[in-house]
């Protein structure tokens, strides 16, 4: 395994998501919003994550980092970055 740097450049990949995916989870290290999106639920390490990052619009541009474990886009495009 690479180091952080190497991981936040995306060199571990990562796959777009919309909310023809429904639930989605797995171990991302970071969620980059491509359209603006609409979460419907958000798992990860950040407090009060799964109650604030919901249901607001996150514009395109916007990164999400730390450890996303799931989430559930209402609408827009993201990309989840495997950590």
């Amino acid at each position: 395994m690479r180091g952080d740097s190497y991981q936040l450049q995306g060199q571990m990949g990562g796959q777009a998501f919309t909310s023809a995916d429904g639930a989605v989870t797995g171990n991302f290290r970071w969620v980059q919003v491509v359209n603006d999106a609409i979460f419907s639920a958000f798992t990860s390490n950040i407090v009060n994550g799964s109650t604030k990052l919901i249901t607001i619009t996150h514009p395109a541009g916007t990164g999400i980092g730390g450890v996303v474990t799931g989430f559930t886009v209402t609408s827009g495009v993201v990309i989840g970055y495997f950590a």
